[in-house]
C-alpha cells in the first residue's frame, strides 16, 4: 500500500531556450508547451467517441447525425486528424458522404481505404488538394486518378496532387493525368512512373511544380513542353535515366523559369551531375533553391563560385558531399544550407529530407556526433528527430540512430528544457521502435536507457499500462545484465503509477516478472552485491505488491519471504531495509497472508529494526507490528513476549517527532482503507496510535490530496469516533483532536455528513 517517491532536486518547470541564441528552439518550446487549440481538442473527443456519436448505416458504415454540418476548414482538419491517428477506414470515411461536409483539402496519407470508399466519400467534394502519400495499395494510383476524374469540377480545379510512394499495379498502362488540367503541383516520387507518363504530364497547361524522384523515367526531354511554366523540378535519384550529361543539361538550360531544382543523388547511385552542373555557364538564371546533396566531387570552391554567379540563391543542399565546411556558408546572409558541417546545417537537412530515409540516416548520424556532449536543451532538434522516427517506423537504421540521438538530447537534466507534449510524442515513438525491432539489442538499450529518465517516467503522459506490460516481458525474456538494470529501474517506477485494476490485468506477465525479480534479488544477495540492480529490483517488488493481493500471494508462493529474510541478514543498509519492510507492509495488509509473517525469523528482524535510527525503517517496522497486533491468530511468542513487543512499539512511537516531521523520503499512499481496521480497533490503542500518526503525517505533507482522499474514502467518521469514544486512549484522543483541528478547512465538505 505504500511506496517512496523521492522528490527531484531539479525544478519541474519548462526551461525554454534563449530566443536570441536559438529562435527556432524557443518557438518550438512555446508551441509545444501551449495548450491544443479548442477546435483540435473538440475533434479529438469526437474521434475518440465516433462510434457512439455517429449512427450506423445498414451496411455497417457510419454517418453524421442528421442535423450536423461542418464548416469547410473544420471538415478539412477533421479528415486530417482521422488520417493522422490511423482511424480513417471505409467505415469512418463514409462520414464524408453527402453534403454535411465540405472538403477542399483531402489529406489521406498512409491510410487504408478501398477505391470505392475513396470515390464515394471524397470525389464529390470540390477538392483543391489531395495528399495520398504512402496510401495503402488497396487504393492504387489509377484508382485515385479515375476517382478524381469522375468529377468535372475536380478535373478543372484540382491544384495539388501528392502521390509519393502510392502503388501502381503492373501493366497499368498510361496514367491518365492529362484530364486533371488544373494541376499546378504534382508529386509522383517513388511510384511506377515512366517517360510516357512524363510526356503526358508535361502537357498539363498549369503545371508549375513537379517531383519525379525515384521513378522509372529514362528521359526528361518531355519537360521542354512545359519549359515556360515549370518553376520547381525535383528529380532525386533518377536511377533509370539513360541520357548523357550534355543531353540533360541541354534540357535544364531551357528551363529558364525554374526557381527550384533538386538533382540530389543517392548512396546506391553516386551521381556526378551536380558537379558538372556547377561548371555550366548561362544556366538557371532565376534559381533560388538548388539541391545537389549526395553528389560526388563537390567542393566548397565550386559551390561558392556558382552561388556568387547566382546571387538570388537562398538554399543549397550539400548533405553527403565534401562541401559546406568553409566560412562562406556561415557568413553568407540569407543562405540556408542542408549539410553536415554543423548543427545548423544538420537541422536544415532533417527538416528538408524528413521523407527520404537515405538522407535521414545520414542526418541522424551527423547529429549523433554533434550532440554527444551537448549541455543545452534543443527542443527544435528533438522535434525533427521525432518527425524522422514517425516517417520511417520500419527502417532499422533510422530508428537505431534516432534512438541514440534522443538519448543524447534528453540525458541528465536536458529533458527539463523539453515540453511535456514533445517528450510524450518521443516516448511513444521509442516504444514503437522497441516493438518493431525486438531482437536488435543495441536499439533496445538506447530506447530503454532514454526511458529511465525521471522526468519522462514521472511527468510525461504515455500509455503506462502497455509500457509496463512490454517492459515486464523484457525482464523475464532477456538476461543481459546492463539491460536488466534499466528494465528493473523502469518497472520500479511504472508499477506505482498503475491502478489496482491495471495491475490485476497484467496476470501472467506480472507473475513471471515477480519470479524473475526474486531470482535477481537472490543472486545479488548470494554475491553480497549491493548495486543499482538490487535496489531497483527491491523497489519494483515493493511497488508491484502495493494493494495487489494476487501479486503478494505470488511473492509468497515463490519463497519471497525466505529471500527477503536473507536480504536483511546480509545487508545492513537502511535503504535496503526500508524497501524490504515496505514490501512486508504490503503483505501484512492481505488478511490471508498476515499469519505467514508470524515466524520467529520475521519477528526477530522486525523487533530489531523497530529501533533503527532511520525513521523510515522504524516507521515500517512499527506498521507491521501494528497490523499483526490487530490479528487475532496466535503469535509464535508467548503472551508475555507479545505484550513486551507492543510496549516496545508504544515506547518507540513516543520517541518519534511530531507527525508533521519530514522524513528523508516522502511516504505516499494510494488509499487509506488499510488503516481503517486499525483506527477502529479500540482494544489495541498502540495500533490506533501508529495508524493515526501515519495518516496525520502524510496529510501534513500534502493536505490538499490526502485530506480529500481521507474524506472521500469515509475516514473522517473514524477520526470523529476516536475523538468522542469513551474507550479511547488519552494520547490517541489528543492526537485525533489535533488532527481534526489542524485540517478543519479541508474537512468542511465531508463534515456535513459526519457528527463530530
Amino acid at each position: 500500500m505504500v511506496y517512496f517517491l523521492h522528490p527531484s532536486q531539479a525544478p519541474r518547470n519548462l526551461v525554454p531556450p534563449d530566443a536570441q541564441r536559438d529562435a527556432q528552439g524557443w518557438r518550438v518550446a512555446q508551441e509545444e508547451a501551449s495548450p491544443y487549440a479548442l477546435v483540435s481538442s473538440c475533434l479529438n473527443v469526437l474521434i475518440a467517441n465516433l462510434e457512439k456519436l455517429c449512427p450506423e448505416r445498414p451496411d455497417g458504415t457510419l454517418c453524421l447525425p442528421e442535423h450536423w454540418t461542418f464548416p469547410q476548414e473544420v471538415a478539412d482538419q477533421f479528415l486530417e486528424m482521422l488520417s493522422w491517428q490511423g482511424k480513417l477506414t471505409d467505415k469512418t470515411a463514409s462520414i464524408f458522404q453527402g453534403n454535411q461536409m465540405n472538403l477542399k483539402l483531402a489529406n489521406i496519407q498512409r491510410v487504408k481505404i478501398s477505391a470505392a470508399a475513396f470515390i464515394n466519400c471524397f470525389c464529390h467534394h470540390k477538392l483543391l488538394e489531395v495528399d495520398a502519400t504512402g496510401v495503402d495499395s488497396e487504393l492504387s494510383v489509377p484508382d485515385i486518378i479515375h476517382g478524381l476524374c469522375s468529377s468535372s469540377w475536380i478535373q478543372q480545379n484540382l491544384r495539388c496532387l501528392l502521390l509519393d510512394s502510392a502503388s501502381v499495379p503492373l501493366n497499368s498502362g498510361l496514367l491518365a493525368f492529362g484530364q486533371l488540367v488544373g494541376l499546378r503541383t504534382l508529386n509522383v516520387s517513388n511510384i511506377c512512373f515512366h517517360s510516357e507518363d512524363l510526356a503526358d504530364v508535361s502537357q498539363l497547361p498549369s503545371l508549375e511544380n513537379l517531383d519525379i524522384s525515384n521513378t522509372q523515367i529514362t528521359t526528361i526531354s518531355a519537360l521542354l513542353t512545359c519549359k515556360d511554366r515549370l518553376k520547381s523540378l525535383t528529380m532525386h535519384y533518377l536511377k533509370c535515366l539513360a541520357m548523357t550529361k550534355s543531353q540533360i543539361f541541354a534540357v535544364i538550360k531551357e528551363l529558364k523559369c525554374l526557381r527550384h531544382l533538386d538533382i540530389s543523388g543517392h548512396k546506391q547511385l553516386c551521381s556526378d551531375i551536380g558537379f558538372y552542373l556547377l561548371q555550366q555557364k548561362d544556366i538557371l538564371p532565376n534559381i533560388v533553391s538548388l539541391d545537389i546533396s549526395g553528389s560526388t566531387y563537390i567542393t566548397d570552391r565550386d559551390v561558392e563560385h556558382f552561388i556568387r554567379n547566382h546571387p538570388s540563391i537562398q538554399f543549397v543542399g550539400l548533405l553527403a558531399t565534401d562541401a559546406g565546411y568553409s566560412n562562406f556558408f556561415t557568413t553568407k546572409r540569407g543562405l540556408k544550407v542542408a549539410g553536415g558541417a554543423n548543427l545548423s546545417q544538420i537541422a536544415e537537412a532533417l527538416s528538408r529530407y524528413r521523407n527520404r530515409s537515405c538522407y535521414m540516416k545520414e542526418c541522424l548520424y551527423k547529429l549523433f556526433t554533434e550532440t554527444f556532449s551537448v549541455h543545452v536543451s534543443m527542443p527544435a532538434i528533438l522535434k525533427l528527430v521525432a518527425i524522422g522516427m514517425r516517417n520511417h517506423p520500419l527502417d532499422l537504421t533510422v530508428q537505431f540512430t534516432a534512438s541514440a540521438c534522443v538519448l543524447n538530447l534528453t540525458h541528465q537534466g536536458l529533458a527539463r528544457g523539453m515540453p511535456v507534449r514533445l517528450l510524450s510524442e518521443v516516448t511513444g515513438l521509442l516504444f514503437k521502435a522497441l516493438r518493431n525491432f525486438p531482437s536488435y539489442l543495441q536499439l533496445q538499450k538506447n530506447c530503454l536507457l532514454s526511458l529511465t529518465n525521471s522526468r519522462i517516467l514521472m511527468e510525461v503522459p504515455f500509455d503506462r499500462f502497455s509500457a509496463t506490460r512490454f517492459v515486464l516481458g523484457w525482464l523475464y525474456r532477456h538476461e543481459n545484465p546492463k539491460v536488466q538494470t534499466m528494465v528493473v529501474s523502469i518497472v520500479s517506477t511504472l508499477a506505482l503509477q498503475l491502478s489496482r485494476e491495471q495491475v490485476s490485468e497484467l496476470h501472467e506477465d506480472l507473475f513471471l516478472a515477480v519470479k524473475e525479480l526474486l531470482a535477481i534479488v537472490k543472486r545479488k544477495t548470494a554475491e553480497n552485491l549491493e548495486d543499482a540492480t538490487l535496489l531497483f529490483s527491491l523497489k519494483a517488488l515493493w511497488n508491484l505488491t502495493d494493494e495487489s493481493p494476487a501479486t503478494c500471494k505470488q511473492f509468497m508462493e515463490n519463497q519471497g519471504l525466505a529471500v527477503f529474510i536473507q536480504v536483511l541478514e546480509t545487508f545492513r543498509d537502511s535503504t535496503i531495509q526500508s524497501k524490504v519492510l515496505g514490501l512486508l507492509s504490503n503483505i501484512v495488509e492481505v488478511r490471508e497472508l498476515t499469519s505467514k509473517l508470524m515466524t520467529e525469523d520475521v519477528m526477530k528482524h522486525i523487533s530489531i529494526l523497530l529501533h533503527s535510527k532511520n525513521m523510515e525503517v522504524s516507521y515500517f517496522a512499527a506498521g507491521i507490528i501494528a497490523h499483526l497486533a490487530c490479528d487475532k491468530r496466535p503469535w509464535p511468542f508467548c503472551a508475555a513476549q507479545r505484550s513486551a513487543l507492543l510496549q516496545d512499539l508504544h515506547a518507540t512511537i513516543q520517541k518519534w517527532p511530531s507527525s508533521r516531521c519530514k522524513m528523508s523520503a516522502l511516504v505516499t499512499y494510494r488509499s487509506f482503507k488499510a488503516f481503517f481496521p486499525l483506527l477502529d480497533n479500540f482494544s489495541q490503542p498502540v495500533a490506533q496510535l501508529w495508524a493515526l500518526w501515519a495518516v496525520y503525517h502524510v496529510c501534513s505533507r500534502n493536505p490538499s490530496v490526502y485530506c480529500k482522499m481521507l474524506g472521500e474514502e469515509g475516514g473522517l467518521p473514524l477520526l470523529c469516533n476516536i475523538q468522542a469514544h469513551h474507550q479511547t486512549n488519552p494520547q490517541v484522543q489528543q492526537m485525533a483532536v489535533s488532527f481534526l483541528e489542524d485540517f478543519r478547512m479541508y474537512f468542511t465538505t465531508y463534515r456535513k455528513h459526519t457528527v463530530c
